[in-house]
């Protein structure tokens, strides 16, 4: 187990990284057409083709999930996972011709002091190209993807992933660009939010505080309306469209153990969700649960660890990281 959402079998992750721009894209793609869902929590949601993830839609499956920076602009890096797709033959068959279904979200990240002065055409259908064509099973964390430009309230935020097994050998895996309007740390720190969930030290075995903060009266961190925080959470389980969608309802709990607040009107907190299918075995009623379950917690870590892997961007002004802060 790589501890990475390519521990479920039938997909690939692939990042590409503009320092510059100090934004990037991460392209999620499956070996073959998988089942997918989305639950939006967030009152802001960027998005592009997730319409048709809901039940009742009538293109079943996907070819690959994208998670990009940019805001809006980033919106044109599903194009250019697309493109790649296409040239591999991928697609849904319309008679003679194949087309690409690319689902994907976007983060806000215009203000975090990269260049952003790029012409006519952003570079974001490009970033995504080279995000599928880095697709592999190993990719990195932290400030790199769609996680290079990403913030929280106060500390660097960054691509994160985890997964496990059900106790039925189902794997679960989760994959996350932690853009928060809050924090995901317990008062000032360096204590995670995700703390009971984490496992074998994956984000420096903090554990608890000593002692709690008293939060009965506490001001919620974030008040600038820029961020989103944007997932993936996966199984290699066969899942309906309908079951796929409580997998990304259920996986919605994880962010918010993770991140204090999340789901408020200004973000775009969403979880896309998918069912490769390739452990050949239907999962009975008990197993839904354990899937839901273990995608949430997979969520929680994965959100923790983007925030333990983040490096600061290299701009005067720039947000610590959390090693910055506390090693």
């Amino acid at each position: 187990m790589r501890n990475l959402i390519t521990d479920v079998a039938g997909l690939r992750v692939g990042n590409a990284t503009d320092m510059a721009l100090a934004s990037g894209v991460t392209a999620l793609l499956f070996d073959g057409p998988a089942v997918a869902s989305i639950a939006i929590g967030g009152g802001a949601p960027g998005t592009r083709d997730t319409s048709l993830l809901e039940p009742g839609m009538t293109v079943e499956t996907v070819d690959a999930l994208v998670l990009s920076g940019g805001s809006a602009f980033g919106l044109d890096a599903m194009g250019g996972v697309q493109a790649f797709l296409r040239e591999q033959g991928r697609g849904f068959p319309v008679r003679d011709i194949r087309v690409p279904i690319v689902p994907g979200a976007i983060l806000f990240d215009l203000l975090n002091g990269g260049d952003k002065a790029w012409g006519r055409h952003s570079p974001y259908r490009d970033l995504g190209y080279e995000a599928a064509v880095a697709a592999g099973l190993d990719f990195d964390l932290g400030s790199c993807g769609a996680g290079t430009g990403a913030t929280t309230v106060d500390v660097k935020g960054g691509l994160g992933s985890a997964s496990a097994a059900t106790p039925a050998g189902f794997t679960v895996g989760a994959l996350v660009a932690v853009n928060a309007i809050g924090s995901g740390l317990v008062g000032p720190g360096p204590h995670f939010w995700a703390a009971p969930y984490e496992r074998d030290g994956e984000f420096g075995g903090r554990g608890w505080p000593a002692s709690m903060p008293d939060l009965s009266n506490a001001a919620v961190k974030g008040t600038a309306p820029e961020n989103t925080t944007i997932a993936i959470v996966a199984t290699d389980a066969a899942l309906t469209r309908a079951q796929a969608k409580r997998m990304a309802m259920m996986a919605q709990d994880g962010m918010g153990r993770a991140l204090r607040p999340a789901h408020a009107a200004f973000d775009g907190d969403l979880v896309m969700s998918a069912a490769t299918g390739a452990r050949m075995v239907a999962p009975e009623p008990g197993d839904l649960v354990d899937i839901g379950v273990a995608a949430a917690d997979c969520l929680a870590r994965a959100i923790a660890r983007a925030l333990y892997e983040a490096r600061a961007l290299p701009f005067a002004g720039a947000l610590p990281a959390w090693r910055d802060l506390f090693g």
